[in-house]
């Protein structure tokens, strides 16, 4: 089956050229384009696209608070964040809104087509390292694991969360925080790959969380780890 991909970028140019590199592919359809971020939830709400190529700097609604509305009103999606550099806060804002991962304009056309299918398979565009780096960097942003307000994070009701993990899960989930791989997990802990996979998916389930991102995310809202 086809991934069905929407188009949001206020530059028309931009969103011919994204159009141009998916229909060339056998396994991708473009099904809308919106040029803001509000014409983007209402494209979704119809459309139900597996993916929205959503930029996250554009007037009126931006692709952040897009994000945030996108996800709770059409949660199938997946979004995958533009920008136009990679350690930025609009990067860090566009995860902490529950984005997969975030791409470079730049990027080569090959780069845009595997991201966009290791999203729709329900994957992050990011690998937890660099979701670290954007944490170290942006982390007073974040609340503390007491505050239960501001911010988007509830600081304390995410620490109450983690007593339904097992002590395996949190450790694992603990491993995933710090950026190690499946491999390097099932190096530190002494257990098989695909048991690591296991426990990790399980760790997603009990916490609600859609990738190996929102738990790197999770994991430094709640106190479980911090910067550095």
């Amino acid at each position: 089956m086809s991934v069905r991909v929407l188009l949001v970028d206020d530059e028309e140019l931009l969103r011919l050229a994204f159009g141009m590199i998916l229909r060339a592919e056998p396994d991708m359809e473009p099904v809308g384009e919106a040029a803001d971020g509000a014409a983007a939830v209402e494209l979704a709400r119809r459309l139900r696209p597996d993916v929205v190529l959503m930029d996250v700097r554009m007037p009126g609604t931006d692709g952040i608070e897009a994000t945030r509305r996108l996800l709770r009103e059409v949660p199938g999606t997946r979004v995958l964040v533009l920008t136009t550099f990679d350690l930025d806060a609009y990067a860090f804002e566009a995860l902490r809104a529950g984005a997969s991962g975030f791409l470079l304009k730049n990027s080569r056309p090959e780069e845009l087509l595997a991201a966009i299918r290791d999203v729709a398979r329900g994957n992050a565009a990011v690998s937890p390292r660099v979701t670290r780096l954007l944490l170290d960097r942006f982390a007073h942003r974040l609340p503390s694991a007491g505050d239960d307000g501001g911010g988007g994070g509830d600081g304390g009701g995410d620490a109450e969360r983690l007593r339904v993990l097992t002590a395996r899960e949190r450790e694992v989930l603990l491993g995933t925080a710090r950026g190690l791989t499946n491999a390097e997990l099932s190096a530190a802990l002494g257990l098989a790959e695909p048991t690591v996979k296991k426990h990790l998916g399980r760790v997603m389930a009990k916490l609600g969380l859609r990738d190996r991102v929102q738990a790197v995310i999770f994991a430094y809202e709640c106190g479980l780890v911090g910067p550095g």
